[in-house]
């Protein structure tokens, strides 16, 4: 499977996430890390849990030595009760990490109304371990499988919705205005492509697929978090290198545009720069002159060793699937048989391929203890602390810790007075077939689940009226 990926043509792949179940449960792992790094991919990532990597203190050395530059560590909260999975051995598995030089994203999967009011927390917790934490990856959650109805409308939540309750619970330090789809780096791509003259694999994913932002530390006001779009212009700088990327492949002299154009950005980055706004220990117009001209991995390493990402990723199920978001998806499983499948495809539909392809190639439980000749219920973990260990790991999370309730189940994204003023102004456009739907977006009437973020669902309804199903609209006709 690796070999296969790396031959895709016209670019193979160069990253890749080894994913489970839990695959640190394998006695063989490191070989597979290793055997990945062998093969030239650059950024080998492990998803974990992190159980392991808490309470075996060498096994992070061990991860990184294989060829793992960083974890995709599962964290849903700052609490016990959001947290359970792994709320005790988050904080041992980062400082074994620290010690390890291992860089970690933490992964929230996020539920309306079970861990979307810990928002907030989680993105403080990432930042007061920048050291080692590069990037909060939220996840609204994908509702796969059976789920009564009521259910599925208090647990879901979209993008807009999560980057909204961000917006209210860091105080307007990270807003909505501060993030970006996706697809905006295809700009970057293809200035890269122009520079290198090689082709390289872009971002070019359905917008609503994800969103993302930086943000950086302003040691000179208490570690505030500063989002680069608050003292760079993102958008002109992008509008920018399209017009350097145009001048280098009209040129005759490409080798004189090229040497031409990257004197023009060194020159001319610090425009788009406001210094006064910018951190100021932050050497930013270095940090991105080489992420720009370094046209590798590597280049970018300086620029994410001195910021947080903060990334959205909303994976599809069956209330919301968008055929043309399959078409650009850009997440892949790689399976024994050849094929090459898209994420939500593989997910979204278990009885054509993830389930089948499960019970094609794994083995029954007595079969793993006969060839093995473990017991699984000897390898369950079972955790062991005492009362100091937990006063102290408590503490860490409590300093950074400033939701205490929960949000109400029956809860918009948007709020409920922005959700009826939005939908109010679709009606009053062409084509609106009267108004006959405002009574399903009283305070009384439960909230309709199904939305994916923007740009799925019907076409006239905005991001902010993904919670109305298509049958609520059919209601109405």
């Amino acid at each position: 499977m690796l070999k296969r990926m790396k031959m895709v043509k016209p670019v193979g792949a160069n990253a890749v996430q080894i994913t489970g179940g839990e695959p640190t449960l394998r006695d063989d792992i490191l070989d597979i890390i290793r055997a990945a790094k062998e093969l030239g991919y650059d950024h080998v990532q492990l998803n974990t849990n992190g159980l392991r990597l808490a309470n075996d203190p060498d096994f992070a050395m061990q991860v990184r030595a294989a060829g793992s530059n960083n974890l995709y560590m599962s964290f849903d909260g700052v609490t016990p009760q959001t947290g359970s999975k792994n709320y005790w051995e988050v904080p041992r598995a980062l400082d074994n990490c620290r010690r390890a030089g291992l860089g970690v994203v933490l992964v929230p999967t996020v539920i309306g109304g079970v861990n979307d009011h810990e928002l907030g927390d989680m993105i403080r917790f990432g930042s007061a371990n920048m050291d080692i934490v590069r990037s909060v990856n939220f996840q609204p959650v994908s509702l796969v499988g059976r789920i009564p109805e009521n259910l599925r409308k208090q647990q879901r939540i979209t993008i807009p919705g999560a980057i909204k309750k961000i917006e209210e619970q860091t105080d307007g330090q990270i807003g909505r205005e501060d993030f970006f789809p996706v697809p905006c780096a295809k700009q970057i791509t293809d200035f890269i492509e122009a520079i290198k003259e090689q082709p390289k694999y872009r971002l070019s994913i359905h917008f609503a697929c994800g969103m993302a932002t930086y943000v950086f530390k302003d040691q000179d006001r208490q570690n505030k978090l500063v989002p680069i779009t608050r003292f760079f212009d993102v958008e002109g700088f992008f509008e920018y290198l399209g017009r350097l990327t145009e001048e280098i492949n009209g040129a005759s002299h490409r080798r004189l545009a090229k040497a031409k154009v990257v004197g023009k950005l060194l020159l001319n980055i610090g425009k788009y720069l406001d210094e006064k706004e910018k951190p100021r220990h932050l050497k930013f117009g270095r940090m991105l002159a080489g992420a720009m001209t370094g046209g590798n991995y590597h280049g970018l390493a300086d620029f994410h060793y001195n910021s947080l990402f903060i990334g959205m990723m909303h994976f599809q199920d069956p209330y919301n699937w968008d055929i043309d978001r399959i078409h650009k998806c850009d997440i892949h499983y790689a399976v024994p048989d050849g094929r090459v499948l898209p994420f939500c495809t593989f997910n979204v539909i278990p009885e054509m391929y993830r389930d089948k392809v499960q019970r094609k190639y794994s083995i029954p439980a007595v079969e793993w203890e006969r060839k093995t000749q473990k017991k699984l219920e000897a390898e369950k973990y079972h955790r062991r602390l005492t009362p100091e260990e937990m006063r102290v790991i408590v503490a860490q999370y409590d300093a950074i810790r400033r939701s205490r309730d929960r949000t109400p189940l029956l809860q918009s994204d948007w709020g409920q007075a922005a959700l009826q003023q939005d939908f109010a102004n679709v009606l009053a456009g062409p084509g609106a077939g009267g108004s006959s739907i405002l009574p399903l977006l009283n305070p009384d009437a439960a909230i309709r689940g199904g939305g994916c973020g923007s740009g799925c669902g019907a076409a006239k309804i905005a991001d902010a009226l993904d919670q109305v199903t298509i049958e609520d609209l059919k209601k109405t006709e």
